[in-house]
């Protein structure tokens, strides 16, 4: 079993930021468990596994049989890593999101009467569409801007405001999770519903690898305390 994804600390000792952003592959693993490895980047493995009541064993034993080579390759210049995040992240939110409003939209019209209908979800993406509009354009108009032009900057009341509405976002994802009963289709959903509930399965794992991507790889670099 690894054991040594960021250092030479058990797993389940590790923070989840670190093991997401060190060990290939655990992020998707991480996901499966909704344990938090964006905004909740700073718990432990252990820690978070107890506060949802997950057995701790079996998540670090499914971590260590993963390949610890490195993780996929990202920009290595700020500039190019910000752009990165605008294109694999940023547009494509942009383009999906008015779809899954639609699909949700029109669940809820038809199968309002159904008991595992999603009611409320049209209107709570809608709510993070507009939030996430604007929270991206701050970023592409001044913070990204900023990094791209002067890489060793120190940017803490910025990046703090953008990790503040992070989490605001992860409270949103956890909304989205509550309503959709954890994304859970009945067994005689609709086509539209199944379509649905999948493109918010791609949308959420997104979200959280987007987030992940700033809070725990991108922002540090222009934080107090990182090493210039």
């Amino acid at each position: 079993m690894n054991t040594d994804s960021a250092n030479s600390a058990p797993l389940r000792d590790q923070r989840l930021g670190d093991i997401a952003r060190t060990l290939a592959g655990a992020t998707a693993v991480l996901r499966r468990y909704r344990l938090d490895f964006c905004c909740g980047g700073d718990v432990t493995l252990r820690d978070a596994a107890l506060r949802r009541d997950i057995d701790v064993d079996a998540v670090e034993a499914e971590l260590g049989a993963l390949d610890p080579g490195a993780p996929p390759a990202l920009p290595a210049a700020a500039g190019d890593l910000v752009a990165h995040i605008v294109t694999r992240f940023h547009d494509v939110h942009r383009a999906e999101l008015p779809e899954l409003i639609t699909l949700a939209a029109k669940v809820e019209r038809v199968h309002r009467e159904h008991p595992a209908a999603p009611l409320g979800l049209a209107d709570a993406l809608q709510r993070m569409r507009d939030e996430l509009l604007q929270h991206m354009q701050k970023e592409e108009q001044i913070l990204f801007p900023m990094m791209a032009a002067n890489p060793g900057a120190r940017l803490d009341p910025p990046i703090q405001r953008m990790r503040d509405e992070h989490d605001e976002h992860g409270e949103a994802l956890s909304g989205l999770f509550a309503l959709t009963d954890e994304l859970a289709l009945p067994d005689d959903a609709c086509n539209t519903w199944r379509a649905l509930y999948l493109g918010l399965r791609k949308f959420t794992d997104d979200l959280t690898e987007h987030i992940h991507t700033e809070n725990n790889i991108l922002f540090p670099r222009f934080e107090s305390g990182a090493a210039r």
